[in-house]
């Protein structure tokens, strides 16, 4: 394989979709030499075969707003393969989307997933629809519209979504209930569902534990404890949030949330009090962290990002591409010692340069943020067999998955000097399995 070859090839195919170049290249850079060691591969174009997903669907959604205005957004859903089980992955609702964004997280699904050991295959799916300043009524009758045209290519062996950006509890009760009623069936199609109907115990927590559970893993390769740590977040969604939380439970120092807006910082720390009210402000409230700032005498610095504070690990947990490599090289000379992704891709290229020039433990989020869509595999589990874990089970298995997850990422990825190249070990593990699962199956 010749990666600049094939990288010049799907930028001719698929012009102006940056981010899927940029979340391919990632991946190929990697894997190269290994790829190469596998002429059977080569042979059944393997790698061209796994970069272009196997459909796309793009749609037009139109809903009604409250004052009777006809409204009209884009709608997708990339299923991107499914060698190892049915498409899973989120929806993204943000004014944002488009196809490049979702091509690039479909792509970095089908790995993610790959290194969990339960069987799914990758998909994304979104709208450039944001629930940002929608009534309760609107957000639903755009969630039942998106349904209405999506409906008949999911299902709970085919194509299973989730929630991502936008897209939390709320949403996905409306699309499963819309769902429900054009496919005439009660089951696991969607996961991220309300405790009441088939949802699983820690599934909102999952990404953010899941993170800092393999955070944990990467410090005990260097005996480092995480209690006194400083700890700076991006980010006061879902993610964010049980990231702070188990944070704070281990005895670390969260400093530092943010939103679109900007950030807060706290030198004294966000303690569970603190964090309590924040979850307050965001999920009943949906306000801006500014507000949170404004009413409790806190630093709060708009349009920027966290990563100039002192920390000793940051924990990005926001959006694509938000810490670039002038962020890196702060976060270095400020003593920082690790990077654990939250978010999907949250680093550029650069960024992740300087961190493994630097040695630092730096976690790739299609490994560190894993937890999110393996408790989801786990509701679907659950939903098969018409049961109920306890929290307690839900979470010992979401620790076991991401101890070999990080396992994983060991083996593949221990280079010369005990050092562990992350990114390297999580994209070879992902990609073999689904490799050797392609092969298998034949030229299809």
């Amino acid at each position: 394989m010749k990666l600049q070859e094939v990288l010049n090839d799907l930028e001719r195919r698929f012009p102006n979709e940056p981010e899927y170049h940029q979340a391919v290249e990632e991946v190929l850079g990697s894997i190269e030499e290994v790829y190469n060691q596998h002429p059977e591969f080569e042979k059944a174009n393997l790698i061209e075969r796994l970069c272009i997903p196997d459909r796309i669907f793009s749609f037009r959604v139109t809903w009604i707003d409250d004052k009777g205005n006809v409204k009209v957004n884009m709608g997708y859903r990339i299923q991107h393969n499914n060698a190892i089980g049915p498409y899973k992955g989120g929806m993204r609702f943000h004014s944002s989307v488009n196809l490049s964004i979702l091509k690039f997280l479909a792509f970095e699904q089908t790995f993610k997933n790959s290194l969990t050991t339960l069987p799914m295959g990758g998909g994304k799916g979104g709208s450039d629809f944001s629930p940002r300043g929608k009534s309760t009524a609107e957000i639903m009758r755009f969630c039942q519209a998106f349904i209405l045209e999506l409906w008949r290519y999911i299902g709970p062996d085919t194509d299973v979504p989730a929630g991502d950006i936008g897209v939390g509890g709320r949403e996905v009760a409306y699309m499963y209930g819309m769902y429900k009623k054009l496919a005439r069936e009660n089951t696991g199609t969607f996961t991220g569902k309300g405790i009441e109907f088939g949802g699983s115990l820690i599934r909102p927590e999952a990404t953010g534990y899941g993170n800092i559970y393999f955070l944990l893993e990467m410090l005990k390769t260097r005996n480092i404890d995480i209690k006194g740590k400083i700890c700076s977040i991006s980010g006061s969604g879902n993610v964010a949030q049980y990231t702070a939380e188990k944070l704070i439970e281990l005895g670390a120092k969260v400093i530092t949330l943010s939103d679109s807006d900007g950030y807060i910082y706290d030198p004294d720390g966000i303690d569970r009090k603190k964090l309590d009210i924040i979850m307050e402000l965001k999920n009943l409230y949906r306000g801006r962290i500014r507000e949170y700032a404004e009413q409790h005498n806190c630093k709060y610095v708009a349009g920027a990002r966290p990563w100039g504070e002192k920390c000793d690990i940051a924990l990005p947990s926001a959006t694509q591409n938000e810490i670039d490599e002038d962020d890196a090289k702060t976060l270095i000379a400020n003593g920082c010692i690790a990077v654990s992704e939250g978010a999907n891709m949250p680093s550029t290229p650069g960024a992740i340069g300087v961190f493994q020039k630097a040695k630092i433990l730096y976690a790739p989020g299609k490994a560190s943020n894993a937890g999110g869509v393996a408790t989801s595999g786990l509701e679907m589990t659950q939903n098969s067999m018409r049961l109920n874990w306890s929290r307690e089970e839900v979470d010992d298995k979401l620790k076991s998955i991401m101890q070999n997850i990080h396992a994983q990422c060991v083996k593949y990825g221990k280079e010369s000097g005990s050092y562990v190249n992350y990114v390297k070990g999580a994209n070879v593990a992902g990609f073999m399995k689904v490799a050797r699962a392609m092969m298998a199956q034949g030229i299809v």
